[in-house]
């Protein structure tokens, strides 16, 4: 038996000194909603579903509620979920609006595809009891103002961040790993990230889970999942792990960003490459968060 583990973030960047507070204890509140999953005897999967689900919930971050929209104004989500015991995994790219689109994803672990993009990603999900909503109900004031600055003043696009992820460990050891986005802002339309790639955005197997925010297309590049992934299970420290590999993608590939990581045992793992990242954990005994 092993203690019960449950790290989240809120996507790396640049967040203004006035939201830190509010993106940390956003994290909070989603790991705690995670954990009350696994004391209640809750999978792994459905633990590290429902701490995302919270976050995209939360319009402060880039997923579902609040997400970031394309060139042309447009809703497109993009989310991953792994499943490190089983291997099986989901991922659903270009995605409608829909309200949680982890939840698409864990639903679709079972299916023989890993990866749908676009319209049939969108109407899979229809057929399996999930609403598409109108593009204003995930739409917020906050992202249409932001909307304006990146695509008519030229503003950098990932300046806060605000992708969305969870690691989770259960008693067992068993390990999961979810991540939800709306992607860069103004980013061009069928423009897909690292976030539903396995093993770029997204990762769990029996030795490590993590969950990737960043500059997508050099987490891409990097193969970023499956190097630390891969890096750990041949010996590897995983806090050195994470450090090298993000260095490596912002000084190789030209992307900053950030990561969690958890293994089968031991502490929560967390770096990035930017001036900060929201982040949180929870174990039985004890919360924490940080920016």
């Amino acid at each position: 038996m092993t203690t019960p583990l449950l790290l989240v973030h809120g996507g790396a960047g640049d967040l203004p000194a006035d939201s830190r507070a509010a993106h940390a204890a956003g994290c909070l509140e989603a790991a705690r909603a995670g954990g009350a999953v696994l004391i209640a005897g809750g999978s792994v999967v459905e633990a590290a579903c429902t701490a995302v689900e919270v976050l995209e919930n939360n319009p402060i971050y880039n997923a579902g509620v609040g997400c970031a929209l394309t060139r042309s104004g447009r809703v497109s989500l993009d989310t991953a979920v792994m499943d490190g015991h089983s291997r099986h995994a989901a991922g659903l790219a270009a995605l409608d609006a829909f309200p949680n689109p982890v939840r698409i994803a864990q639903a679709m672990l079972e299916e023989p595809e890993v990866l749908l993009v676009g319209q049939p990603a969108s109407e899979w999900a229809e057929r399996h009891g999930f609403r598409r909503v109108p593009e204003d109900e995930l739409t917020t004031e906050s992202a249409r103002v932001q909307w304006h600055k990146v695509v008519e003043e030229g503003a950098d696009p990932n300046f806060a961040g605000g992708t969305v992820g969870c690691v989770a460990r259960d008693a067992q050891g068993h390990l999961a790993a979810a991540t939800s986005t709306g992607g860069t802002m103004g980013k061009q339309p069928g423009r897909v990230g690292d976030s539903p790639l396995i093993g770029a955005g997204t990762y769990a197997d029996s030795v490590c889970a993590l969950s990737a925010t960043g500059q997508g297309e050099a987490f891409m590049r990097s193969v970023f999942g499956a190097r630390v992934a891969d890096a750990v299970r041949y010996g590897e420290a995983p806090n050195q792990a994470l450090k090298r590999m993000l260095e490596r993608t912002r000084d190789f590939f030209g992307g900053v960003g950030g990561a969690i990581l958890i293994t089968a045992e031991g502490d929560p793992h967390f770096y990035w490459t930017t001036p900060g990242m929201s982040h949180a954990w929870w174990t039985p005994d004890a919360t924490g968060s940080g920016i």
